[in-house]
């Protein structure tokens, strides 16, 4: 019996040195798995990120208002405007939360607008809102110097101010503004790196698509994402990193994958600092014929989500929660209309996605079910 067990190992050992495969390899792949494992579900456990102005997170949960209350607010007949900064599944699924909690409240929103993340637009955009007087103004600045004088005059004008993922400089929290609201941008950086390592079984070359601009929670996800690969996956090198600055989110991101793709024609993967950019990735990946890239990215936007789905580039991601976050902003909107001390920050859990799990997330992210497109394009 030991005899039969040696010639065993003898065998594999020599099937593993002629296929260029090493008992190491498969080590390696299980440690990669288990890491991965072991990542995700300390993730799971708290909120890694901190406020812009290092501010540790509130739960969303701690918002809590009386009978009288709510009764109070609704007398009240107070009016809101929505500014965002582009088009997105994230910015629909942000003002599907808003709609829903703001009508709850009886606050009537009065203007939504989005400036194609171009900041002389936000501003004129904020402008042409605050024309209509409203009580609250819920924003995510583009640029957060460029359109700061704008939210100044918002500000003295009376409006609650609640952000939404980055603030503008120069305004103080309690005075200024209510509250920021954004996700836990490094751990879902962090998770998609978890992801991208059990994919990859610890090992190859990647390289990394940035958000070339002071904005704080696309450098958070990028540092969760960085740090991760660096710190727990030694077998995977970064090769290369590419920053853009927009507007054109999928073509610039569709020119630096290509550029990455020419000299790396081999890279095991790329990550994208959002669906938007992997998109351009995607498209790269498509004109270029390659078929073995993969993709890691944040935000589960329809298209990544199909791609995730079918068993496509992209393998995983870590998500926002775009529909709870806007439900948050508007309950912070309610707190100050009522003069309650509001926490600085509030922070949505990060949310690991992977193909398995890519519909029952779509309700998660959304609170809505997965559209038909993506559950026809699901593969089991």
């Amino acid at each position: 019996m030991k005899a039969s067990i040696k010639s065993k190992v003898v065998l594999a050992s020599l099937i593993a040195a002629l296929l260029g495969v090493s008992t190491l390899s498969a080590v390696g792949a299980e440690s990669a798995a288990s890491v991965a494992k072991k990542g995700l579900a300390e993730l799971a456990k708290g909120v890694y990120s901190t406020g812009p102005n290092g501010e540790k997170a509130a739960a969303a949960s701690s918002l809590k208002f009386t009978a009288a209350e709510l009764k109070k607010l609704k007398k009240m007949k107070a009016t809101a405007a929505i500014s965002f900064h582009l088009t997105s599944d994230w910015t629909s699924g942000q003002q599907a939360g808003l709609t829903k909690r703001f009508g709850e409240l009886g606050i009537k929103i009065v203007g939504v607008t989005q400036a194609d993340f171009k900041a002389d637009v936000q501003v004129s955009q904020i402008q042409t809102l605050m024309a209509k007087k409203p009580n609250i103004l819920v924003s995510i600045p583009v640029d957060g110097q460029a359109t700061a004088g704008a939210y100044k005059d918002a500000a003295a004008a009376g409006a609650k101010i609640v952000f939404m993922d980055n603030t503008a400089a120069g305004l103080t929290v309690g005075k200024d503004y209510v509250s920021v609201v954004s996700a836990d941008n490094y751990a879902n950086g962090a998770a998609s790196a978890y992801l991208l390592g059990r994919k990859l079984k610890g090992k190859g070359t990647i390289a990394l698509i940035y958000h070339a601009a002071d904005f704080w929670v696309t450098k958070q996800r990028w540092n969760g994402f960085k740090e991760t690969i660096i710190n727990k996956f030694p077998g995977i090198k970064i090769v290369d990193e590419q920053g853009i600055s927009g507007p054109d989110f999928a073509g610039d991101a569709q020119k630096a994958a290509t550029a990455i793709l020419t000299k790396n024609p081999k890279i095991s993967a790329i990550w994208a600092v959002w669906d938007t950019p992997a998109e351009g990735v995607l498209a790269a990946l498509r004109d270029a014929g390659n078929t073995t890239t993969k993709i890691a990215t944040q935000d589960l936007g329809a298209n990544v989500a199909i791609s995730l789905a079918k068993k496509g580039p992209v393998i995983g991601l870590g998500a926002q929660r775009p529909f709870d976050a806007g439900v948050t902003e508007a309950n912070l909107a309610a707190y100050a209309l009522l003069g309650k001390k509001a926490p600085a920050y509030i922070a949505m859990p990060a949310l690991a996605v992977d193909h398995a799990g890519v519909l029952k997330a779509w309700q998660t992210v959304y609170s809505a079910p997965a559209p038909a497109d993506l559950k026809a394009s699901f593969k089991k």
